[in-house]
This record gives C-alpha cells, structure tokens and sequence, in this order.
C-alpha cells in the first residue's frame, strides 16, 4: 500500500513547521544566553560603582540610593 500524495505533503508541511519552530527556539536561546552575559556584566559593573561610593559615603543600597545606618554599641549620643 502506497502513501497518498496529499497525506505526504501534510506530513512534509508539519515536519517543515516543527523544524522552523526548533530552529526558531534555537536563535532565542543563544539571545537569551547574550542577555544573561549583559545581565552578569551590568551587575558587576553596578558592584564595582557601589564600591566607589561606599568609600565616599559608606555602606549604601545601589536600588535606592540610602545609606545604611549602623549602629555600634557606645557610638550613640544619647
């Protein structure tokens, strides 16, 4: 028994789909994985500055720009 031409060319158009749709997957996947590398290196960049101004005004909050109070025992002015 033979395979009907249109059966074929259903099964050739599918498989041409789901070939375009993995290579799809594949493109956004190496995108993805630049973007993490972007994301790495803007945090470090972000660390590196937070560094700069700890060393001007103390330890900070890079997400908000506050300065964290310590208190030290028998530092406090009453």
């Amino acid at each position: 028994m033979k395979i009907k031409e249109d059966e074929l060319l259903l099964i050739q158009e599918q498989q041409k789909q789901l070939s375009e749709l993995i290579n799809n997957i594949g493109v956004l996947e190496t995108q993805k994985h630049g973007l993490l590398h972007d994301i790495a290196g803007v945090n470090k960049d972000i660390e590196d500055y937070k560094e700069v101004l700890e060393a001007e005004y103390g330890a900070i909050n890079i997400g908000t720009y506050t300065k964290i109070e310590t208190d030290v025992e028998g530092n406090k002015e009453d």
